[in-house]
């Protein structure tokens, strides 16, 4: 805060939603949790109450909607208990004792009225330093129009404030119905929101959103989420280029291939994205793991992502090349992984390439292919956008950033993507196969260098067991 000392924050407990808060929630303050039935509600609610309870605080879920043994269950999936949570089961049908007896029905009245006795009831015994209330769709129900309904709430902050408990209440948004949370949003302090998609085919996709949080400079808008097994809701933020260190000089990186390096004039550029573009079979992936194979050899190391070819694929073709790469990828100076189409989003990739780049300090970066990254991806021009945030960051962090970009057919022209990907790159190596008399001929140009002089000569590649040479183009004689 400015001219004063820091505001006081709590951990969600998801460790890439505290990131989105800038630290996490503003303390002492209620907030909305909201999402369609299946979101990760409650697994999130789980995960706020543990990270109270591994603080030392006192913690309470008030559940109306799900007993204790759902609530266990739920925790088991996960490998987690409910110790040092303490549950309350309410039920807003039933919550009249004794005052039943006054009338056959209860009325609307009398069971908010003993709801909210035996809620407040039960924070004074506990008296605990974070609360979940599950949900506010029950209390909705029973007060039956909105004005009562913000009155019933603006009462409960109230008297949460006054016990200086954070609060996250639950509140079940209904797909298509009408917007039912906007009488609570502007009582809370915060309002993080889950959401959830079936695409036509994969996988659900899952994002979260801090809609409304005040006094923070959240990065608003989606970001990436999942629900995993042990972990629970996990939340990939989406990046932020200028988070990365900028690199003072840019270096030249060496191919090992002198004629190669010529033709980039000495070599090519920390800190930029270079597009490999071509058909099958003109060795796209062999420019790749020349790279990766020369900056290994300089002691750097190298993270590839692949997203058609298998690990030992890769490691049997680069063998055929004279490429030893097992010895540094057992050694961790190279870092492999190999996706399924549909299995990763966005966000996530981000992530584990930031993580790879900033843990292991990786100076040569391969996406191979992304071609296959795209297509693997149910909103590609979106996921373009997301790609160049990433690209950005790479590039402050002087890394050499190297996209394998298929071609239609063997020897057609036309980019296998719908999308327009030039503007990405820095430089554009494209390789070709020609046809010259009786035999196929792989041509290798530099056609794009936006930093520094490049060769504009078209050349011969040779790709054998010796290695990979890289000659000055001779047209055959004819025949």
């Amino acid at each position: 805060m400015a001219g004063g000392k820091k505001q006081a924050v709590v951990s969600s407990g998801i460790g890439g939603l505290d990131e989105i808060l800038r630290g996490g929630l503003p303390a002492s303050n209620l907030y909305i949790l909201q999402g369609e039935p299946g979101s990760g509600k409650t697994t999130a609610a789980l995960q706020f109450l543990r990270a109270g309870v591994a603080a030392g605080e006192r913690c309470i879920y008030v559940s109306l909607s799900q007993t204790k043994a759902e609530l266990e269950a739920i925790a088991f999936s996960h490998g987690w208990t409910l110790d040092g949570i303490r549950v309350e089961e309410l039920s807003a049908s039933d919550a009249v004792n004794g005052a039943a007896d006054q009338t056959i029905f209860q009325t609307a009245e009398l069971r908010l009225d003993e709801t909210r006795k035996a809620i407040e009831s039960a924070i004074e015994e506990h008296k605990p330093r974070r609360l979940v209330y599950d949900s506010l769709l029950e209390i909705r129900l029973i007060t039956g129009d909105t004005p009562r309904f913000r009155r019933e709430l603006i009462a409960f902050k109230a008297f949460l404030a006054k016990r200086n408990v954070v609060a996250l209440l639950l509140d079940t948004k209904i797909r298509d119905a009408q917007n039912s949370g906007e009488e609570v949003e502007g009582i809370a302090h915060g309002v993080i929101c889950l959401d959830k998609s079936l695409e036509e085919y994969g996988s659900v996709r899952r994002r979260i959103d801090v809609s409304k949080m005040r006094g923070v400079p959240v990065a608003d808008g989606f970001h990436d989420m999942a629900i995993r097994e042990g972990e629970g809701v996990v939340v990939f933020p989406r990046i932020v280029p200028g988070a990365a260190a900028e690199t003072v000089k840019p270096q030249l990186i060496k191919s090992g291939v002198d004629e190669l390096d010529v033709m980039f004039g000495g070599g090519q550029e920390s800190g930029t994205t270079t597009l490999v573009i071509g058909q099958a079979g003109t060795g796209k992936s062999t420019m790749a793991s020349l790279y990766a194979t020369a900056a290994l050899k300089r002691g750097e190391s190298v993270a590839l992502f692949l997203f058609e070819e298998r690990l030992e694929t890769f490691f049997r073709r680069s063998e055929g090349l004279g490429m030893d790469l097992r010895q540094f990828y057992d050694s961790g100076q190279l870092i492999i992984r190999d996706f399924n189409p549909n299995e990763i989003s966005p966000g996530e990739f981000g992530q584990i390439v930031q993580q790879a780049v900033n843990n292991n300090k990786v100076r040569v970066v391969v996406i191979d292919s992304f071609t296959g990254y795209l297509n693997s991806l149910p909103h590609r021009e979106k996921a373009v956008r997301d790609i160049q945030s990433l690209l950005k960051y790479l590039a402050r962090a002087g890394v050499l950033t190297m996209l394998i970009v298929a071609q239609h057919g063997l020897l057609g022209q036309d980019v296998g993507i719908d999308v327009d990907v030039s503007f990405l790159g820095d430089t554009v190596l494209l390789l070709r196969i020609t046809e010259h008399g009786d035999r196929l001929r792989r041509n290798i140009t530099v056609v794009k260098k936006r930093h520094g002089p490049h060769d504009l000569d078209v050349r011969e590649l040779f790709i054998q067991s010796s290695g990979v040479t890289v000659v000055p183009y001779n047209p055959l004689p004819e025949s």
